[in-house]
């Protein structure tokens, strides 16, 4: 224990190498939530070139994908072990789903694409797991595969998941460089619903096609919106904000 103690002080005679450790830690915990344990392990074996590396590869790189691209219901991590002992018992396809759901939050695409091709594999013709396995397939820029899994979902029913499968079919259109379609399906979206998302997006596309009054009322509408938003529903549409922000300026 003095060792330790010994050791800690050390780090913290110095500013700079105080936030170095603190910065290390917090790699640590965020390994030790995502059940990174190889990582967790390297961070202390071979500090502080490993957390640097986490950071890049693991921490940013992972939840920079999904970032306010939000499943409706996804559910917390608390509920990863709980779904990994039903999935065990059960095998059943809806455990495999929520499981995938949670993964993809948590930027894990991966393993989220792991549980929802376990899903469709007992299940195909289920449109939820069609749906997020096809939002899973757009963060990972394979574009062809998600968009006929979204046409199809659409096709079935366009306010599925309210609206989220429209908005990420209208996102793999927009990938494809069909921006006349990718407008059609966003006004289509925001028929039902006044979604930051959407309305960001389709303003910037109007801006590229030289459309500019279309586009700065939609990217002006999407930030009076948010002032006058719930606490969690800023928190969650931030990304959007800053974007329509930024394009305006």
């Amino acid at each position: 224990m003095t060792e330790i103690l010994h050791y800690l002080r050390g780090w913290f005679r110095t500013p700079f190498l105080a936030l170095l450790f603190i910065f290390q830690l917090w790699m640590f915990v965020d390994a030790i939530r995502r059940h990174e344990w190889f990582w967790a392990v390297l961070i202390w074996v071979f500090p502080p070139f490993t957390a640097v590396l986490y950071f890049f590869l693991v921490f940013r790189g992972t939840t920079s994908a999904t970032r306010g691209f939000e499943l409706p219901g996804a559910g917390r991590r608390g509920r990863i072990k709980e779904l990994e002992r039903l999935i065990h018992d059960l095998d059943k396809p809806h455990h495999y789903l929520q499981l995938g759901d949670i993964y993809f939050q948590n930027g894990n695409l991966a393993k989220a694409k792991q549980n929802y091709t376990a899903a469709i594999a007992r299940d195909p013709d289920d449109i939820d797991i069609r749906a997020h396995l096809g939002q899973c397939l757009l963060r990972e820029k394979r574009v062809d595969e998600a968009s006929a899994l979204l046409y199809k979902v659409c096709t079935e029913n366009p306010q599925h998941d309210y609206g989220y499968s429209l908005m990420a079919y209208a996102e793999a259109l927009q990938q494809m460089g069909n921006l006349d379609g990718a407008i059609a399906v966003w006004k289509e979206a925001l028929a039902g619903h006044s979604y930051a998302r959407a309305r960001v997006q389709l303003g910037q596309l109007y801006l590229q096609k030289n459309e500019r009054q279309l586009g700065e009322a939609e990217l002006t509408g999407s930030i009076h919106d948010d002032r006058h938003a719930p606490t969690y529903q800023r928190k969650r549409d931030r990304v959007w904000i800053r974007k329509a922000k930024s394009l305006l300026r």
